[in-house]
């Protein structure tokens, strides 16, 4: 392994080139920020690949599940107390619907990519360089998830072209 000034070399290039592409996007683009402004039907998946909604209505639990949070995960990336963590649909907080179905969602962009859960499961869970080593799983974990999402996105769109 390279290391230049005690940082892993492969995080480095990687980075770099996804800064390059950035800058190349923007300098064609008349310098306007168009990636950063979502395209309008982007944010929704063209199917729910793991069945985590019911006419609507996402299934927590099953979300949670493929993420493999417990409950004190689960109370630090929605953030709402541990007591409040509770999946039936009448006693859920409004806050942690809202983020168990943006997590549900994100879950069936990536698998839309991948067209395989396995593959997406393993997507979420192993180290990322482009999100500076961490795991997009562990992202959300720590409320990061809307820099997570917008990588996504970016990277679905990237992958359009």
């Amino acid at each position: 392994m390279w290391y230049i000034y005690g940082i892993n070399a492969v995080k480095i290039i990687a980075n770099f080139r996804f800064l390059f592409n950035l800058l190349i996007n923007l300098c064609f683009m008349g310098g306007s920020m168009a990636l950063s402004q979502p395209s309008l039907f982007r944010t929704v998946p063209e199917k729910d690949h793991f069945h985590l909604f019911n006419k609507g209505i996402v299934d927590g639990e099953k979300v949670v599940k493929l993420l493999k949070y417990k409950k004190q995960d689960v109370s630090v990336a929605a953030n709402v107390p541990v007591a409040s963590v509770r999946y039936e649909q009448k006693k859920i907080p409004a806050e942690l619907e809202e983020r168990l179905r943006e997590w549900a969602t994100a879950l069936n962009l990536v698998a839309g990519y991948f067209k395989d859960q396995d593959k997406t499961i393993l997507w979420f869970s192993i180290p990322n360089p482009l999100l500076g080593g961490m795991s997009p799983r562990d992202m959300i974990r720590v409320g990061r998830f809307k820099k997570l999402l917008n990588f996504i996105q970016t990277a679905l769109d990237e992958n359009q072209r």
